[in-house]
């Protein structure tokens, strides 16, 4: 298989690029939807579970445990194409041009319940994953997952036209309730219309009449156009699609499924680790993410802190990986929880390729496709709680489930924790900011500019030195709290936008100074 890394090592490589580092961001408090109120006791239906940018950033769309998923629109997209004149970033008169708004929401799942196994299925939604190039316009598609089916949806405008002048037995007339009268005195729903429409019905009330059309709206509308189930017999922990824009992959604890977005009875399984006795099972799926530029090479992680690479077109079924990326040399003795927080949460590649970034429990790695001899470099995020895993195991905290995200330009990466607080840190640890879901997200934020290396060097050589990376230790200065956890976010693709989930609400940040 090593012709696997000739492709997979063209392109550009913007992660540690010469020895230019990235310039700390200045983080600002952008927008906050559904922020609660001190005290408001938080519905646990309404706590988002997914947050995911689209393909262009002009669209947000958030899952939630109560199974709704909700869009979210960039004001300056739309006004461009309303034609607008104030729809440049460097426009003066529009200071954050990634500001967004309310678009729609739709029930994608509802809670089901398995009679064969008597097991009830949670509508919460795991994934959410915006289909690129399939539609166009104002027309979107989405895949969302709970924990065993997966739907495609699609987000369109749809027209709809009010009726009047019926023929009814009293002879008079009516609005079709499909449309929704407008408060213009001008529009086409206006009352003096209407009111004209019914006095002229009224005063021939035995006429034959023809319905006509007093007006018509644009609205919103969604539509589930399949939907991909019976096929996992575990929870789908993930789902990530293909380049080709035609194939998505799904992953439960044990298998990875190919799926074609036009066949929902049809699924190929392409990862099977389920030993033939489940008492030999000694690790599981835990999350898997295709190339971005390479249809036939995707990556899964797993419990044993294993990333592992296949390639398509090497066999149908992946199971012989083309490479194993594991860290031989992890931080910290060998304990009962050793084995527990070295299971990765999540993986993503970047932008280009290049790389990999994953997250444990305790850190963040960044991984080299071309070098499989250990992470490029280690970014600790929990260090301060290596002494509290016990209570972190008695709380079931030690299981919880952070995201990983990277710019667009592969120059910075963030991830969660707890006090709804998240870490954004430079990819050549140069920059490191703890901040706040909140209004005031610098608030609580610790000066740890002081215990940074002056340089961050991504050595290839073998010694753990030079790959390891430092956030600010002190976590307990800000104090943590294990009830309220940021799990995911999600990094706008072209600009330093970052929307946070805490709890229900949806924090966005914009940084500063970085390009």
């Amino acid at each position: 298989m090593t012709g696997l890394v000739g492709p997979l090592a063209a392109g550009p490589s913007p992660v540690g690029q010469g020895d230019e580092l990235a310039p700390p961001l200045q983080w600002h408090f952008s927008q906050v939807f559904g922020e609660r109120s001190p005290g408001e006791e938080v519905q646990e239906a309404d706590i988002i579970s997914a947050v995911e940018f689209d393909h262009s950033g002009d669209f947000l769309a958030t899952g939630d445990q109560g199974g709704r998923v909700v869009l979210f629109e960039r004001i300056a997209a739309s006004r461009a194409r309303a034609g607008h004149p104030d729809v440049r970033p460097e426009s003066p008169l529009h200071a954050n041009p990634y500001e967004f708004r309310y678009l729609t929401e739709f029930q994608s799942h509802e809670p089901e319940f398995d009679y064969l196994k008597s097991l009830e299925i949670e509508e919460k939604i795991n994934k959410v994953r915006w289909v690129k190039g399939r539609c166009g316009g104002r027309t979107h598609m989405l895949l969302t997952t709970n924990d065993k089916t997966v739907k495609l949806w699609k987000v369109y405008e749809k027209r709809v036209a009010s009726l009047a002048e019926f023929n009814l037995q009293n002879g008079s007339s009516t609005l079709n309730a499909g449309g929704r009268p407008g408060s213009g005195s001008g529009g086409p729903y206006s009352p003096d219309k209407l009111r004209a429409a019914c006095t002229a019905a009224a005063a021939q009330p035995h006429a034959l009449r023809i319905p006509r059309v007093v007006g018509t709206e644009t609205l919103l509308a969604t539509r589930c156009k399949r939907s991909y189930g019976n096929a996992h017999t575990y929870h789908i922990n993930s789902i990530a699609l293909s380049s080709d824009c035609e194939t998505f992959i799904s992953a439960d604890d044990l298998r990875v499924n190919l799926w074609h977005l036009d066949r929902q009875d049809l699924a190929f399984n392409i990862v099977d680790i389920k030993p033939q006795n489940m008492e030999d099972l000694t690790e599981v799926i835990t999350c898997a993410d295709y190339h971005p530029h390479h249809c036939s090479v995707f990556a899964y992680s797993s419990s044993k802190g294993l990333i592992r690479l296949a390639d398509q077109r090497a066999a149908a079924l992946c199971d012989q990986h083309a490479k194993l990326f594991e860290d031989t040399e992890p931080a910290g003795p060998r304990s009962f929880f050793s084995e527990i927080i070295s299971s990765i949460n999540d993986i993503r590649f970047s932008p280009c390729g290049r790389y990999i970034l994953s997250r444990d429990y305790m850190t963040l790695k960044l991984w080299d496709v071309n070098m499989d001899s250990g992470p490029l470099a280690t970014y600790p995020v929990h260090e301060s709680l290596r002494g509290k895993l016990c209570d972190l195991y008695e709380s079931d905290c030690i299981f919880d489930k952070f995201d990983c995200v990277m710019s667009g330009d592969g120059r910075y990466f963030a991830t969660g924790t707890y006090s709804n607080f998240f870490r954004v840190v430079g990819a050549d640890a140069s920059s490191d900011c703890l901040l706040e879901a909140s209004r005031d997200p610098t608030r609580k934020r610790l000066a740890s500019s002081a215990k940074l290396p002056t340089r961050f060097g991504l050595s290839r050589g073998p010694g753990r030195a030079g790959r390891s990376g430092s956030f600010s230790a002190g976590e307990e200065a800000v104090g943590q709290d294990f009830g309220s956890k940021l799990l995911h976010l999600s990094w706008h693709p072209q600009a330093n936008v970052i929307a946070t989930a805490a709890s229900n609400s949806l924090y966005l940040f914009y940084g500063s100074g970085g390009r």
